[in-house]
Parts: C-alpha cells; sequence; structure tokens
C-alpha cells in the first residue's frame, strides 16, 4: 500500500512538473533534504531564474532507481561506484564531483574504548554482538556501511539477532539508535542536524573510509523525451558555480559548516 501511495505520488508530481517547463525535479538524498540545504539552495536558484525545483528526497539507490525510470532531470546522491555505473550505462549525459563531508560511526555513551580503525571497530562490534541498526535501504549510507564490513573482512551480518536492518531514512534510523543505544553509521551532516542524541555520540571519525563524496548528474533524455534538460542543464551550471559555492560552504546546522563544495 505504502509503495502504491509512493509510485501515485511521485507520478502526480512528474507530470506536473513536465506540464511545465519552468520546472526541473531532482531526486536526492535523505540529508540534503533533512539539513536543509537543498530547499536553501533551490530557493535562491528559484528567485534568480524563476524556475520551480522540486525535489525527491530518497536514498541513493531508490534515486538512481527513479532516474533509469526516467522520471526525473537530475540526481544529487553520494554513491560514486552507483553514480558512474550509471554514467556509463548511459543513463547520464555529465557528472560532477559536487560537495562532500564524511560518514561518522555513532555509538552508545558508554562506549569508552579508543577508535584505532574503522576496520577494528567492527569487529568489535561483531564480536561483542552489540546491537547495531542498519538502514538496509541501499542509500550511499547503506552502501557505505556494507563496504566498511567488507574492508573488515566481515560477512555482513544479516541473519544475527543484533543486527537490526530497519529500512528507514537517516534520522529515523539515528532516533532507533538513540533509543536502544546501539550503534550505526550516518553521514555527519544528519548527525548535526539531529537533535534526539542523548544516548549516543561519534565513537569513530576522521578516518579515510569515512569520506562521503556527493555526484550531481544530468539525466539523459534518451529515456525521456519529455524530460526537461535545458533548463536542468541551467541548474547544474549555475550549482557548479562560486555563487553555488558560496552558498554551500556557508550553510551551516547549529553553527557547524556540514558540507563542503569540491566541484571539479
Amino acid at each position: 500500500m505504502i509503495r502504491v501511495l509512493f509510485v501515485i505520488i511521485l507520478t502526480f508530481i512528474i507530470n506536473s512538473a513536465l506540464a511545465d517547463n519552468k520546472y526541473i525535479t531532482i531526486a536526492s538524498t535523505t540529508s540534503t533534504h533533512d539539513t536543509g540545504l537543498l530547499e536553501y539552495i533551490n530557493k535562491e536558484f528559484e528567485n534568480k531564474y524563476k524556475i520551480k525545483v522540486r525535489a525527491l528526497s530518497l536514498g541513493t539507490g531508490q534515486a538512481i532507481k527513479v532516474a533509469m525510470d526516467g522520471n526525473v532531470e537530475i540526481l544529487l546522491v553520494h554513491h560514486k561506484k552507483s553514480e558512474l555505473e550509471f554514467m556509463s550505462n548511459g543513463y547520464g549525459i555529465l557528472r560532477h564531483d559536487l560537495m562532500y563531508n564524511d560518514f561518522v560511526l555513532i555509538g552508545p555513551k558508554n562506549d569508552k574504548k579508543k577508535c584505532s580503525s574503522i576496520e577494528n571497530k567492527m569487529i568489535q562490534i561483531k564480536e561483542s554482538k552489540s546491537l547495531f541498526i542498519s538502514r538496509g535501504d541501499e542509500s550511499g549510507t547503506h552502501k557505505k556501511e556494507k563496504e566498511l564490513w567488507e574492508v573488515s573482512n566481515t560477512n555482513i551480518p544479516l541473519k544475527e539477532n543484533w543486527y537490526l536492518s530497519v529500512g528507514q531514512g537517516m534520522g529515523s534510523t539515528l532516533l532507533i539508535a538513540n533509543q536502544k543505544k546501539a550503534y550505526t553509521l550516518s553521514d555527519r551532516s544528519t548527525w548535526i542536524a539531529f537533535n534526539k542524541k542523548e544516548n549516543l555520540k561519534i565513537v569513530c571519525e576522521n578516518l579515510p573510509p569515512l569520506f562521503n563524496q556527493y555526484g550531481i548528474i544530468l539525466v539523459s533524455n534518451k529515456i525521456n523525451n519529455d524530460l526537461n534538460i535545458k533548463t536542468a542543464k541551467k541548474y547544474i551550471d549555475w550549482i557548479t558555480s562560486d555563487e553555488a559555492k558560496k552558498l554551500i560552504n556557508n550553510y551551516q546546522v547549529n553553527g557547524k559548516q556540514i558540507f563542503f563544495y569540491n566541484h571539479n
């Protein structure tokens, strides 16, 4: 029922957008939505060009699927391997690295063990059978979590009772982790914006495997001739400009910069 409702809503949004060439639609991650960044920068674009931007807040895997179906003009996601596959399979016209932050491993406040490496910490969690909350939704964060188990030479513990796959967005996953005093992986921006974390803290951070690159892609209109590619290209040109760079770098949540522009 939920999936059917989602499809109905998505179809309504897309049809409304395609009916007017002053609209474009972006499929983006929950992190750019939950932190307020996308709404903030889109308002600046709309005010300047009088073009409406509609954003779908999805996990990276689901956002890519929506784009592959020809339902959006732009992708803004954070799993480079999947993005490059999307491009090599002909679904995208162009792609840019846009901005970055990092992932942080979150855990209960009573975890006093120093994090010497993310690999060792993942092994510790498994060996102690400490409760771990996984997004389980094929988002960029979920894909990164699976990579961390792999680099730790640890099979993803799907059938273990201490490993809980919830199929939720980042905010909901953090809420569950806080309630259960469990471990989870989060992008730093959502962690900063999240307010219900009295039982949690960062247990691993600032390590190379936790780097989090965001890419922006112009979807090919070969998938769907009705896509408003000309207007979407204007958005891509703008978001990769010095004007957008300042907006992204100056955007803060709780007094902290959460995304760092690195377009190339």
